[in-house]
């Protein structure tokens, strides 16, 4: 089995017109089931929220893969602070 089908994936939204996110909204085990899980947060989004400039990507993760979203969220946004202020 590669390495990346045992990583972790975040599922993070984001709107491309204006680099808001909107969090981490799964985190999932497998880059597989991460591209599936993503494909179907995109097939479900309204054409108006498409509209508006949401998005989804994957970033691979060390968080837990069924991390409550809320808390995944504000972990990666902890990491991502720290790594600002290291720069």
């Amino acid at each position: 089995m590669s390495e990346k089908s045992k990583s972790a994936f975040a599922i993070v939204r984001f709107n491309r017109r204006t680099y808001v996110s909107g969090g981490v909204v799964a985190v999932v085990s497998g880059r597989t089931a991460a591209e599936k899980r993503l494909h179907e947060f995109e097939s479900g989004q309204s054409e108006d929220d498409k509209f508006a400039g949401w998005r989804y990507f994957l970033e691979e993760s060390d968080l837990a893969p069924g991390l409550d979203a809320e808390q995944a969220t504000r972990l990666r946004q902890a990491r991502l602070d720290r790594l600002d202020s290291d720069a």
